[in-house]
């Protein structure tokens, strides 16, 4: 925290910049290249140790088994054998073996094996906690074996992979830290373009407001004007216009919210009130349009987030659906599970599903095709995306087909929420 002294004397705390989400995201984003960075570098470090301790072993049976060869094929007495070999010969009924023979050695079972049968015993025994590699073969009228300790093996083997380890501990912790250095290097762009992004909303809405705020105040006086003299019709489209400049103003208000996010501003949601409502504003629209909008209210479906952001995402689904459709859109929207889905349904030509992947992406639109020309798209869906996004939910096409389209709005219901039994 930076302190300043004032000109009383006393210190001057300067409050530091509150952290908006999108800097959470830079630094998850950049964490995640670093501990992907580190996982790829373990897995190379665990491929090639193991490849190298494979490599090792295979050298060291090779070995082994080259040593136990020549030792026996050339073996003249049993008194002086190589270091860490032990030697027994047997000639007749007598037998010879190397000064200071492990007890246990010679292994009697694998003399007679090969005095039986004539053909050369590998195997390998546990005597005393040590382990012997044991060769024994029939050379003329003399049965020789040989039994070399494993020992020394076994300890280079240990410490090899003891060194293999450190190393790769260290090439460990120096990929994880150069990948978290080049992840905070590689998403710098993004967080500078996130920023910018924010500040252009904040600037765009907040200069706005100003006229936006004189547009509600004409419309209310307007209102206030014709309220004795005019129709009960165009009263009715005088309040229509008075609540949409509202409605327009707490739109900026929840967009400079999104560009700043320093509180948490989300509340309970009835999801089928909201409906209710988006369905009554567009209602001119859809009439112009010569579109039925099919609705039929029912119980609370609440969920936790901001009730504008979710109004313009479910305007925006409406809208998009009363530009496609035929002659009829149908709304329901209910809790199931643990999720409140809202389901837009229009009776338009349907989805080509060429587009399907890249539905909610802005701008998308189908070929021109036969008398209704494209399915265009625009920034609706996207929007919708992106608001679903930020309330931890799903929106997807789940029909498509020509009969029209259906477009689901899925969010996690309000704690406490009561279930509903099945799907309007």
């Amino acid at each position: 925290m930076n302190r300043a002294r004032s000109t009383l004397g006393l210190p001057r705390v300067t409050p530091r910049r509150a952290r908006h989400p999108d800097d959470a995201l830079v630094r998850r984003a950049a964490l995640r290249m670093g501990i992907m960075a580190g996982l790829g570098a373990a897995a190379i470090v665990a491929v090639l140790t193991t490849a190298a301790l494979l490599v090792l072993l295979n050298n060291q049976q090779e070995a082994a088994s080259t040593l136990l060869v020549d030792t026996v094929q050339h073996a003249d007495d049993a008194v002086d054998p190589p270091s860490g070999m032990w030697l027994a010969i047997q000639v007749g009924d007598g037998v010879s073996v190397s000064p200071g023979l492990p007890p246990g050695l010679p292994v009697r079972a694998a003399m007679d094996e090969v005095h039986r049968t004539g053909a050369a015993d590998v195997r390998e025994v546990a005597l005393d906690g040590t382990r012997f590699r044991i060769r024994t073969e029939s050379r003329g009228s003399a049965i020789v074996q040989a039994g070399l300790d494993l020992r020394s093996a076994r300890a280079q083997s240990f410490s090899v992979l003891r060194a293999l380890l450190l190393l790769g501990g260290v090439g460990l912790a120096l990929a994880t830290l150069s990948g978290a250095w080049v992840g905070r290097r590689a998403v710098r762009p993004l967080a500078s373009a996130l920023a910018l992004q924010r500040y252009f909303v904040a600037d765009a809405s907040h200069e706005l407001r100003t006229p936006v705020t004189l547009l509600r105040t004409r419309a209310q006086l307007i209102r206030r004007s014709v309220r004795d003299c005019a129709s009960t019709k165009l009263l009715d489209e005088v309040d229509g216009l008075v609540g949409d400049a509202s409605q327009l103003s707490a739109i900026l208000e929840d967009l400079l919210l999104a560009a700043d996010s320093r509180e948490d501003t989300r509340t309970v949601v009835d999801l089928v009130k909201l409906t209710e409502q988006v369905t009554e504003s567009s209602s001119s629209y859809a009439s112009e349009s010569k579109i039925r909008i099919s609705w039929v209210p029912g119980p609370p479906a609440r969920v936790l987030g901001s009730p504008v952001a979710l109004r313009r995402a479910l305007t925006a689904l409406l809208d998009n659906a009363i530009r496609h459709a035929h002659a009829t859109v149908r709304l329901s929207a209910v809790h199931t599970r643990n999720h409140v889905v809202v389901d837009v349904h229009d009776d338009g030509p349907g989805i080509d599903p060429d587009i399907e992947p890249r539905l909610f992406d802005r701008f998308a639109s189908t070929p021109a095709s036969g008398s209704a020309g494209p399915r265009r798209y625009g920034l609706g869906l996207a929007l919708v995306s992106d608001i679903t996004a930020r309330h931890d939910g799903t929106v997807s096409a789940i029909r498509s087909d020509r009969n029209g389209a259906t477009i689901r709005l899925t969010l996690p219901a309000a704690p406490g929420q009561a279930r509903s039994d099945s799907l309007m």
